[in-house]
């Protein structure tokens, strides 16, 4: 009889006690699917890749951009909107978050952004995703439409996925899948710290095994790849299924990036000479230190993926400005590049005032424009959708009242697909219970 309690208040507790995820889960609504035309008129509209149209027109239809211009010409059932006075931007893109993945740090319950062990190129970011994260509506809000998210941990941590920030269902989210496969490169220099109690000789064995650890992976894959190509054929047994290796695929035949984790001037060497030997197309992520390095990058056609401008300086001898000005350092030098931001989970946001940073210390404005947009997007191989204001492409923008790079901006309207965003969350929420508060208390008017 005991037993038979016991096990019964373990299911108790199993059903009644619920999850971090679902105790944050939000409450927002996803929009539904565009079912009319819908014109905004009288605005400024930036395509990015083009001339600035003043008091212009965009007309959108099922989802897809239709005509863009001055004097266009509106189907029957048009809803018109007049946003006159008012900026129109390509939705803007996030190249490094962990949006769906996790929602507090510190709280394992509601984290699924890597998993145990060293190789892991069969994990797969979309089908961890979840669409009642409640920074989805946060991100958005600051005009954020499409996402890269992707776990992190271990040598290779798996699969990143385009998300769209806004669905019922992961499926409904996913924009492109996978992204490319991330790799955290080992580091280079040894950590000489005085709160690091790992030895010198311990830290450089373990960077030797990491580096084996690289290559024999690779040379798994690689020979996996050539069995399987003769699995079954000529009387030669099949070959039996490895999904870590299986994942591996795509990135040894050129079909899939490698994002490789890198930020220090030795490390980000290493890794683009070892990227060169084994012959994958690849794109450095992190890169505080790509700028030392941008001839090498540009002439061997290596992207960018900056995870942040706003940090401090890693040697003493450096200039305040050193991570504000690496955009501009990599722009000057014609390696493409692209901004994203992922420091804490309730701060992905912040990718627009990364690039207002690199702004501020010298990268074009046009530039830092579309370093969240379609500088993003092409890295992301989804420029073919979003990053940009043409005919044929989703209708994912934002409308704004200045320049999305001003901290004064805000945005007005969001569309997704076509679809119209509702724009309110936890933070809008939460300011209105508060003032609400103090104006009853007689402190506000």
């Amino acid at each position: 009889m005991r037993s038979l309690l016991n096990k019964l208040s373990v299911i108790i507790l199993f059903v009644f006690i619920p999850t971090a995820t679902s105790i944050l889960a939000s409450d927002e609504v996803p929009s539904k699917k565009q079912d009319h035309p819908i014109a905004l008129i009288g605005a400024t509209i930036h395509p990015v890749n083009g001339d600035v149209i003043e008091n212009g027109t965009i007309l959108f239809e099922n989802g897809k951009i239709k005509e863009i211009g001055v004097n266009v010409i509106l189907p029957s059932g048009t809803e018109s909107i007049d946003i006159s006075g008012k900026h129109i931007y390509p939705g803007l893109i996030n190249a490094d978050t962990r949006l769906g993945l996790m929602e507090i740090g510190s709280v394992p319950g509601s984290r699924d952004d890597f998993e145990l062990g060293a190789m892991n190129p069969n994990v797969k970011a979309e089908v961890a995703l979840n669409p009642d994260s409640e920074l989805l509506s946060v991100v958005r809000a600051h005009g954020i439409t499409v996402a890269n998210s992707f776990p992190r941990g271990g040598i290779i941590s798996g699969k990143s996925a385009a998300i769209m920030l806004d669905g019922w269902t992961s499926e409904d989210m996913t924009l492109k899948a996978p992204v490319a496969m991330h790799m955290n490169w080992p580091s280079m220099t040894l950590n000489k710290a005085w709160w690091n109690k790992t030895s010198e000789e311990d830290q450089i064995k373990a960077r030797k095994e990491a580096l084996e650890k690289i290559d024999q992976f690779f040379d798994d894959a690689k020979a996996y790849m050539t069995a399987k190509a003769v699995s079954g054929k000529n009387g030669l047994p099949n070959q039996k299924v490895d999904l870590r290796l299986e994942a591996m695929i795509p990135v040894l035949k050129g079909d899939l990036p490698l994002w490789i984790a890198a930020s220090e001037i030795r490390q980000i060497q290493a890794a683009i000479d070892w990227a060169e030997s084994k012959g994958v197309k690849t794109v450095i992520y992190g890169g505080a230190d790509s700028w030392r390095l941008a001839k090498e990058l540009k002439k061997m056609n290596i992207p960018v993926v900056i995870n942040s401008v706003l940090h401090v300086p890693s040697r003493a001898w450096e200039g305040y400005d050193t991570g504000y000005s690496l955009p501009n350092k990599l722009y000057q030098e014609g390696v493409k590049f692209c901004i994203g931001y992922s420091t804490f989970a309730g701060e992905q946001h912040n990718v627009r005032y990364n690039a207002a940073m690199a702004v501020a210390h010298g990268l074009p404005v046009e530039e830092g424009i579309k370093s969240i947009t379609i500088y993003a997007a092409e890295i992301m191989g989804i420029d073919d959708r979003v990053g940009s204001l043409e005919v044929g492409k989703d209708a994912t923008l934002i409308v704004t009242d200045g320049n999305p790079l001003e901290i004064t901006t805000s945005v007005s309207m969001e569309f997704i697909e076509g679809r119209i965003i509702d724009l309110d969350n936890k933070h809008k929420r939460l300011y209105r219970k508060y003032t609400e508060k103090y104006r009853q208390k007689g402190l506000l008017k």
